[in-house]
């Protein structure tokens, strides 16, 4: 058994889709986001969509630090990660415009206090209007916070969003097809719509990171960051402690915790200036956020082989957290985004477009890889070191 399913956690949510084989699979089988018929317009030339996620046990980190340190801001991180991880898995059917947010905060009241709940209030709307700059408006209409001391240890900070779109400007991936190359887009560096540098974490496989990276001490002063139930043994296992600089990395003074802590990435900007500039010549796109490098397997029309034989040298972050864990590089590549965290299938021939655009907003990308026929689906990501196959 690996440390992530020790650790109660699924990379590929196994139980979680055989819990919902039986749901309707909406209009669109193998978009990346659930798409419905027009329910609130009636018309048949648009779709509604409704999309649930948030910044997961990334918020026990933030908890953490807070308590270390005494910096209650990085809460605000907390609340872009929930908005990101919805808005960009948004982006991959298309919708870049017009959504409306409702959040869903459950906190333990006696550990929580209300102003983390207005740091993570206040960081949603800052993100709200940093978005609009880029034409991408989204509505804050409130949601649900409820304390809920007896089901939540500490803090779960979620959303949900919703969108009326036209059929016409969706991204559905049923046009990926044998010939097809793959642009990735970096998770790391610092975008120029960023404040900071990103050292590409997103929200995935925080589980896994705080366990394998923070020192055991922080399961004896803070047993409340941590189930219970879980064997010792694989509970606080790293080297680390959140204030400690970060080994070999360039950016003078980054510390363990915010280099954890590196808000979510969105590619909105990005998206939005490929979809309404390049919305031809995108045949299907992919968040690589649970399930890692090997989310693409999901949304594949068809049976095809998916060969990664260009990808980037994996971030420090992710580096740190193998040579701290020992996992295969098979596993981390399943669990983490391993510095890519968009992909955008399209023809060979406007992969150059794509890439500039990307460039633009001081974002790295490159052709990571292509689409072949197959028997089945398969992926086989080539490392310099090794053959990965899935």
């Amino acid at each position: 058994m690996s440390l992530y399913s020790e650790r109660g956690v699924s990379s590929q949510k196994e139980e979680v889709h055989a819990a919902i084989k039986n749901l309707d699979s909406g209009l669109y089988p193998y978009a990346f986001c659930k798409i419905f018929p027009d329910y609130m317009g009636k018309d048949s030339g648009w779709v509604n969509v409704m999309h649930a996620d948030g910044a997961g046990t990334k918020s026990i980190l933030a908890y953490l630090y807070w308590k270390e340190t005494g910096d209650i801001s990085v809460w605000k991180g907390i609340a872009q990660d929930a908005i990101v991880m919805n808005l960009d898995d948004l982006l991959c059917v298309g919708i870049c415009d017009d959504i409306i947010f409702n959040s869903t905060i459950d906190r333990n009241k006696l550990l929580i206090p209300g102003a983390v709940l207005e740091q993570v209030i206040e960081g949603s709307r800052e993100m709200f209007e940093t978005l609009k700059k880029f034409g991408i408006n989204i509505s804050y209409l409130g949601g649900e916070t409820a304390d809920v001391g007896d089901v939540v240890r500490t803090i779960a900070v979620n959303g949900t969003m919703t969108a009326r779109w036209p059929k016409s400007k969706l991204i559905t991936n049923q046009k990926i097809s044998p010939g097809d190359v793959i642009v990735g887009l970096a998770s790391d560096g610092q975008a120029s719509y960023e404040t900071q540098y990103n050292s590409g974490i997103g929200s995935n496989g925080l589980t896994s990171a705080r366990h394998d990276m923070l020192k055991k001490s922080y399961a004896d002063e803070f047993p409340e960051s941590l189930d219970p139930n879980l064997n010792h043994k694989v509970v606080y296992i790293g080297p680390y402690s959140l204030t400690q600089e970060v080994p070999g990395s360039t950016i003078p003074g980054l510390n363990i915790g915010k280099f954890l802590l590196s808000p979510t990435r969105t590619f909105a900007p990005v998206m939005k200036k490929l979809l309404e500039e390049h919305f031809d010549n995108i045949h299907g796109l992919i968040h690589s956020s649970g399930g890692g490098q090997t989310k693409c397997m999901k949304y594949l029309p068809g049976n095809m082989k998916v060969i990664k034989d260009n990808l980037f040298e994996p971030p420090l972050i992710f580096k740190l957290i193998q040579q701290s864990n020992g996992s295969s590089s098979k596993e981390m590549y399943e669990v983490f985004n391993m510095g890519i965290r968009m992909e955008i299938f399209t023809n060979p021939q406007h992969a150059d477009e794509i890439i500039k655009v990307a460039n633009s907003f001081n974002i790295e990308a490159r052709v990571i890889g292509r689409v072949e026929g197959s028997s089945r689906k398969e992926l086989h990501i080539i490392t310099p070191k090794e053959v990965i196959t899935y």
